[in-house]
């Protein structure tokens, strides 16, 4: 049987062992680990030997882990956590020549509102990273950050766990969106108007439904004649119709400027909003990320 201090000494079966715990999945561990998936196994197969239990079985939701495995994922990712931060802050990440791939969540309206920018600040400060947008998923996009399958995540704050670091970016609040040559509704909307028009309704998977909460909470029903899944589409549909939408400010301004769109204040008081960048420290790429995170939150505090 193979020794404990030996296993101590080969990072590599330690990154197998809790990456395969994390995802579940032997397949999943060797696309993250980037190594193909018979030496995943050949790695499982090792730490088997060392530890004389399965630690995985095999099932239809994935590699469930047995008790053991349990026991010893908190003391080997806590350590394997620990040995590459230290390694990380030996290898210093420098922007201007690095190539990495950096992968940022945003829903639709991040990338309409940061992402122009994110590229134009990046152009200058890291010309050669290359950044992939992932859309948000607001139902999985604590696994995403949990298993660091992306590198941060910018978003409003209400559907995140607090496990994860969060910095501020800045404070946000809804308003109505319509039309500006709307028939029946100048520059204030009353209470009255709100409930008799029309509405569209977007997913609440983009992550805003704190507007659809309140309401709900309340026992205010609207007249929704649309559902839409994104918010890219919303500056064409208002601008063409007398639909009304609620939305944030920022993205209400950004619109207005570009088409004949107006937006007024709610005639009611729903909570605003935080937006920040979320993320977990991601073992042995510490210092990139570092950067990335900083480099965020910098440029979208200078918006």
């Amino acid at each position: 049987m193979l020794s404990m201090g030996w296993l101590m000494k080969d990072l590599n079966l330690i990154r197998v062992f809790v990456t395969i715990y994390e995802t579940g999945s032997v397949s999943k561990a060797a696309e993250n680990l980037h190594i193909s998936q018979p030496s995943v196994s050949y790695s499982l197969s090792r730490l088997r030997q060392v530890f004389n239990d399965p630690l995985f079985n095999r099932t239809r939701e994935g590699m469930q882990p047995t008790s053991l495995s349990s026991q010893l994922y908190l003391s080997l990712s806590h350590s394997l956590s620990e040995i590459e931060k230290a390694i990380s802050l030996t290898k210093k990440f420098d922007p201007l020549t690095s190539k990495r791939c950096f992968k940022l969540a945003l829903t639709d309206l991040g990338e309409v509102f940061f992402l122009p920018s994110i590229l134009e600040s990046l152009k200058y400060r890291a010309p050669s990273v290359e950044l992939e947008v992932i859309p948000i998923d607001a139902y999985s996009l604590s696994e995403w950050i949990s298993k660091e399958r992306i590198d941060a995540a910018v978003c409003n704050q209400s559907y995140l766990l607090k496990k994860f670091t969060y910095k501020n970016i800045f404070p946000e609040r809804y308003v109505c969106m319509l039309s500006e040559c709307h028939p029946r509704i100048g520059d204030i909307l009353s209470m009255g108007q709100y409930l008799e028009e029309r509405h569209v309704v977007v997913s609440d998977g983009t992550g805003h439904h704190l507007v659809e909460d309140y309401l709900f909470e309340a026992g205010i029903t609207r007249n929704v004649m649309l559902k839409v899944p994104h918010f890219s589409v919303l500056p064409d549909v208002i601008s063409s119709s007398d639909l009304l939408v609620t939305l944030p400010s920022r993205v209400a301004q950004l619109y207005a400027k570009r088409m004949p769109l107006k937006f007024v204040e709610l005639p009611f008081g729903i909570p605003g909003f935080e937006v920040g960048i979320h993320y977990k420290e991601h073992r042995g790429d510490s210092s990139a990320q570092s950067w990335f995170c900083d480099f965020l939150i910098k440029t979208l505090n200078e918006m």
